[in-house]
């Protein structure tokens, strides 16, 4: 593994076409031996993209992208695999998996629609967030270990509370060592980071990872800040939902919803049985 140095450094290398190894900069908040979802689902987005190019697809915009997490994502070399389920001219499924030793640990299915003029009817859009520089920096790393959260320039807008937080978030870390990616797989790179921001618990001793990131746009994201406007709910019977919409810096874009599972750390449950 080569290691991350800091500016023009990458979360991941590329070894071969579709073949990549995660740099520190991609290791896990719940454990160190883990790549962090948000960066890899950010590379995903540019492997299909990149193949959408290379197959000369239509140039449709992402209008969604649902991401299930099947197990363990270990900080190992993986394969990014990506197929167009449903062509169209102006409608597209397309699916990707995420393969490490010969096992899927990651699929996602992306929906692209036509680009219409439909400003005439365009509203009914949240208000938009306070700019990322109006807003107080804030260590994120102060909450939760790991390269991926160390290497985020966060914003906190407001004051957060239990469940509830507004976040800016960037980043100066290439996606791919020595590759340009575009816009939509860097902002999308920063959104799982939303499951993390507005803690209802102190995750030393709750557990409440995600299951899936499922994302929804009505307008393709600009710039380099991802804002999260994010609120989170844990249910009775061990479920959680993590609830965000999606801003960049012109206004909300869209929104993303995680399913959490919810379960005390294994130290605090044998305290209370």
């Amino acid at each position: 593994m080569t290691e991350a140095t800091g500016h023009g450094a990458g979360y991941f290398e590329r070894v071969s076409e579709n073949r990549f190894v995660p740099t520190p900069h991609a290791s896990g908040a719940w454990a160190a031996d883990e790549q962090h979802f948000s960066p890899l689902a950010g590379l995903v987005v540019h492997e299909i993209e990149r193949t959408r190019v290379s197959e000369g697809r239509p140039a449709l915009p992402m209008s969604r992208i649902g991401f299930d997490i099947l197990g363990r994502i270990a900080l190992e070399e993986f394969d990014v695999h990506v197929e167009t389920v449903r062509p169209g001219r102006t409608i597209e499924l397309v699916q990707a998996t995420v393969v490490i030793a010969g096992r899927a640990v990651v699929t996602a299915r992306a929906w692209y629609l036509a680009d219409l003029d439909t400003t005439v009817v365009a509203g009914g859009e949240p208000d938009l967030l306070p700019s990322p520089e109006s807003a107080s920096r804030w260590p994120m790393d102060s909450v939760w270990p790991g390269g991926y959260i160390a290497s985020l320039d966060t914003r906190q807008v407001g004051a957060p509370s239990a469940g509830r937080a507004t976040v800016w978030a960037s980043t100066s870390v290439d996606l791919v060592v020595g590759e340009r990616a575009g816009a939509l797989a860097s902002f999308l790179a920063l959104v799982d980071t939303a499951n993390g921001i507005g803690v209802r618990r102190d995750p030393t001793e709750w557990m409440f990872p995600n299951l899936d990131l499922t994302i929804h746009l009505y307008r393709q994201p600009e710039g380099r800040w991802t804002g999260l406007d994010t609120t989170v709910t844990f249910g009775p019977t061990g479920q959680g939902l993590t609830s965000t919409v999606l801003h960049d810096v012109r206004g909300p874009v869209g929104c993303a919803q995680q399913i959490l599972t919810v379960r005390p750390q294994p130290e605090l449950a044998v305290r209370t049985a």
